[in-house]
């Protein structure tokens, strides 16, 4: 047995796109997602009351990745730092919903070993007069003050109309 290999982490998530009327129109199902390898130099700078300033879950990213993607989406690499779109929209951790998850994923108060990182893009989020393809995701930290990312997925695409709701639900298990 590696002895570096005894803390799994893993992730999955789901999305979810509602018409402007409420109704389901597409739901992914909770699939799996990579936890890249910044995520545990994070984990271990925060472990170690480093003074660089690791902070956690700071924004969500989301891109249009690669139109090639769409007849076979890549898979990300654990060595993967940044998205594949050089100008992804940035959703603050402020506009997100984060909250701890009990072993039934129920929502508790207090410190577990699962965390649920929820986004909620409404109407015209991203600004788009058309539908806009959404193609890969990410979740950046913050380290030495610049952007760490934690989280990667490249999905097949999603196309998000202009008046449709997109929520996205992260969890990290520890």
């Amino acid at each position: 047995m590696n002895p570096h290999n005894i803390l799994t982490l893993k992730g999955i998530y789901r999305d979810i796109i509602r018409s402007p009327q409420g109704q389901q129109k597409y739901d992914s199902g909770w699939r799996s997602n990579l936890i890249v390898n910044n995520a545990r130099r994070l984990l271990a700078a925060f472990m170690r009351n480093d003074p660089s300033q690791a902070l956690g879950v700071q924004s969500l990213a989301i891109g249009r990745g690669d139109p090639a993607w769409d007849d076979k989406p890549s898979a990300p690499n654990a060595s993967d730092d940044r998205l594949f779109d050089a100008t992804p929209v940035e959703i603050a951790a402020t506009d997100l919903e984060l909250v701890y998850l009990n072993e039934s994923d129920l929502v508790v108060n207090t410190p577990t070993s699962r965390l649920q990182i929820t986004a909620t893009l409404g109407p015209n989020v991203p600004l788009a007069d058309d539908f806009y393809p959404l193609r890969e995701f990410g979740l950046f930290g913050r380290f030495d003050g610049n952007p760490f990312m934690i989280d990667y997925v490249i999905h097949p695409v999603i196309y998000k109309g202009p008046e449709d709701t997109l929520i996205r639900s992260i969890r990290l298990i520890f």
